[in-house]
């Protein structure tokens, strides 16, 4: 088989019986199960989970986005061998970690297959939440220019770029458009404080307003966690997001879970923590590929400037990127998982099958 057919690109097609339409991100696909078969799932497997509790089978694709389009590469390569997989086994090693440590479950209930998990349904906080160790990126751009407030937290004079922050701190944005916020513009990924989230704490998702010290928790710990885990592989942990929702547990009480990934290559920079003694930053995440893009294109505003997306999804769609580049970005996905939880990545010669005949065999869920 060819190395584009190892490759996930369509996951949103596969013949998963389901109670509804397909959704499909930029790299996972959501198939809500029937309640008879959740309901099956639920006894037969033993998940810890009200019995009338939805599921959903998460199956994780090899697609590539940066800069809000999904980019290709030569030779029919749909996405970035291994890529998928990385991203699941690093998110599966840190949420058991955070288990681990108590601090909070995830919305996973089982892993079948290293693309695909289990998920319990929750009621998605409304908020990304985004914890940041260094001074970089567009917080460092907007500082540049002038900026010292961000989300209502003012940052001191002299800072300077890539520099460690005097405290960790949490910039969170909305997720979603959320109207009716006194204050808050109706669009996504606006920045807003932990003011606007206590004086709205309804609308941002929040059962209770205490749980907004417990998020600020979970965040804060869930961070120090994967720091000090990547601090002993000589990995610099510099920034990342994470998502929370509620869950209704087995005695009918709701929870707050972790949700979406976390701490991966996708949704954080790692930096190489020998290069950035030295003063070089080698990036260990996505942010690799997108700083290769802005060198590769000839007009780097195509990619930075959100009046110019047609331009940009032209872009994608039209280029073909080098296969060394992609490679190098599978390297990258690899090489951090493989850090993490000290396993090699596995590559199958053709996910697809392999998924449909386990969820087939040993879960009765393909039509």
């Amino acid at each position: 088989m060819s190395l584009a057919d190892s490759v996930l690109a369509v996951n949103n097609d596969l013949p998963i019986r389901t109670a509804g339409p397909v959704h499909s991100g930029k790299v996972r696909s959501v198939y809500w199960l029937t309640e008879a078969d959740s309901r099956r799932l639920i006894r037969d497997k033993g998940y810890d989970v009200p019995e009338d509790t939805p599921l959903a089978i998460m199956v994780i694709s090899d697609r590539i986005s940066a800069f809000d389009c999904i980019f290709h590469g030569e030779g029919d390569l749909q996405g970035i061998p291994g890529k998928g997989a990385a991203l699941n086994a690093i998110s599966n090693h840190w949420f058991k970690l955070f288990k681990d440590n108590g601090l909070a479950d995830s919305h996973i209930l089982d892993i079948p297959h290293p693309f695909v998990w289990i998920v319990q349904k929750a009621r998605p906080i409304k908020v990304e939440a985004i914890c940041r160790q260094y001074i970089t990126g567009s917080m460092w751009r907007a500082y540049a220019k002038g900026e010292r407030v961000f989300c209502g937290i003012t940052l001191p004079e002299g800072l300077e770029k890539d520099q460690q922050l005097p405290e960790l701190l949490i910039t969170p944005s909305t997720k979603g458009i959320l109207t009716g916020i006194p204050g808050v513009p109706a669009q996504d990924d606006v920045n807003i404080s932990r003011a606007d989230i206590e004086a709205n704490y309804q609308a941002f998702g929040f059962e209770k307003p205490e749980d907004i010290d417990l998020y600020e928790k979970l965040l804060k710990e869930g961070f120090r966690v994967i720091s000090a885990a990547l601090a002993k592989l000589d990995q610099v942990f510099v920034d990342t997001k994470f998502e929370f929702g509620y869950v209704t547990d087995k005695q009918g009480n709701a929870k707050l879970i972790y949700m979406d990934e976390v701490g991966t290559p996708d949704s954080s920079r790692i930096w190489d923590g020998a290069a950035y003694r030295e003063g070089k930053i080698v990036e260990n995440s996505k942010e690799g590929f997108r700083q290769f893009l802005l060198q590769h294109f000839p007009d780097p505003d195509v990619l930075l400037n959100k009046d110019r997306m047609s331009e940009r999804e032209a872009l994608a769609r039209d280029n073909a990127l080098p296969l060394d580049a992609m490679m190098a970005v599978s390297r990258t996905y690899t090489g951090v998982a493989e850090k993490v939880t000290g396993n090699p990545i596995p590559l199958p010669a053709n996910p697809k099958a392999d998924i449909i005949k386990i969820l087939r065999d040993e879960y009765d869920l393909i039509m």
